[in-house]
């Protein structure tokens, strides 16, 4: 009886330490929230100072550096308003601050961070991701979401078991507390590609890409290249100045599957992938495009390239979650192949002109011609 109830406490202090801020004895993390990455876990209340957090250790499984602010969405003195719009709390990085935390992962592998982020105040609020010796400056200056619910991802490769992961702000505003408003942060280990069956292309169905928040999604941005080396949708390139939108079917009007790709920014978000070919043949590129059922209306033109060919294709969305299919031959003139897509127009949802919206991108599939 003593040695069972010795391993009964036991277990129950090993589910205990799962949610605690050391990394001692966890596995690493597949597909889900931070321990408090939704920041609904405060500070107490003798470590806040209004609403400033006092303390490197305060904000529960965290560490923070600088002014960090704990936020509760909604009206704020001075006549601002912060959205929070999954759950109630946010934290808000002033000059120089930062929040950073411990993860345990697998060493080799591919990891998409999925968060929440828009500024508060300058136009020009950066935040930067650092992961190990990995960086990138995001620039939030574009809203896509009037409701403030923007959410990116951002994917790095685990050179260790632990790695380090910090949200900063790195610029100094003339108001100090002034800077992004970060909320809701789940990290998903990529599955590693492979070419399936009757499709040149990888991913062409977009059902592997990062993390979706369950409770409230306007769709997850992925930065371009220049921001981001290593894509949060596996084999593919957003070669372009502005993100693509990753879509999923609770949330939005997909083709088919569960994952979509919606071309948010014109011709300033593009789409791309290089496949293998053999010179001078032939091949056929096939895809799908329509609208996201999200009040998105208008005149739409998607335009595709493959190695010298060009195909624009149009749709004219009515918001219904309508869908149409397209295909191109062209003949390869190297054995690597660009395959590119983006839309040719900027568009907004018809009443909401602060929210960018546009054509989506399915089922994408090259294969040879005999």
């Amino acid at each position: 009886m003593g040695l069972l109830l010795f391993l009964c406490f036991v277990s129950i202090s090993s589910l205990c330490n799962i949610g605690s801020s050391s990394t001692a004895g966890k596995v690493p993390y597949r597909d889900a929230l931070l321990p408090n990455g939704d920041f609904e876990e405060a500070p107490k209340t003798s470590n806040l100072k209004k609403t400033v957090i006092v303390g490197k250790y305060s904000l529960p499984k965290w560490e923070i550096n600088g002014l960090v602010e704990y936020i509760s969405g909604g009206p704020q003195p001075g006549s601002f308003y912060f959205p929070v719009p999954r759950g109630e709390h946010a934290v808000r990085l002033g000059n120089e601050a930062s929040v950073s935390q411990n993860v345990v992962v697998k060493p080799g592998s591919v990891y998409s961070l999925t968060f929440g982020a828009t500024r508060t105040c300058a136009q020009d609020e950066v935040l930067r991701i650092t992961v190990g010796a990995r960086s990138a400056d995001l620039s939030i200056q574009t809203l896509y979401s009037s409701d403030g619910g923007d959410t990116y991802a951002w994917a790095f490769k685990a050179l260790s078991k632990v790695v380090k992961v910090t949200f900063h702000n790195p610029g100094i505003q003339e108001d100090p507390t002034c800077g992004p408003l970060l909320d809701h942060i789940a990290i998903k280990e990529m599955t590693p590609l492979r070419l399936t069956k009757g499709n040149l292309m990888k991913n062409g169905d977009f059902e592997n890409g990062p993390h979706v928040f369950k409770n409230f999604s306007t769709g997850i941005l992925l930065p371009p290249k220049i921001q981001d080396l290593i894509s949060p949708l596996p084999g593919w390139i957003i070669e372009s100045l502005k993100p693509v939108k990753y879509i999923d079917r609770k949330h939005f009007s997909v083709p088919s599957g569960l994952a979509a790709i919606e071309l948010v920014a014109g011709r300033e978000s593009a789409i791309a992938q290089i496949i293998r070919t053999t010179p001078n043949k032939f091949y056929n590129l096939s895809f799908t495009i329509g609208d996201a059922k999200n009040g998105c209306h208008g005149s739409m033109m998607v335009e595709a390239f493959a190695a010298k060919e060009t195909l624009k294709v149009p749709f004219v969305s009515q918001g219904k979650g309508e869908f149409k299919t397209a295909s191109i031959k062209f003949q390869a003139i190297d054995a690597r192949t660009r395959i590119t897509f983006y839309s040719a127009y900027y568009h907004t949802k018809i009443h909401d002109f602060g929210h960018m919206c546009g054509p989506v991108l399915d089922n994408v599939v090259v294969l040879p011609t005999y």
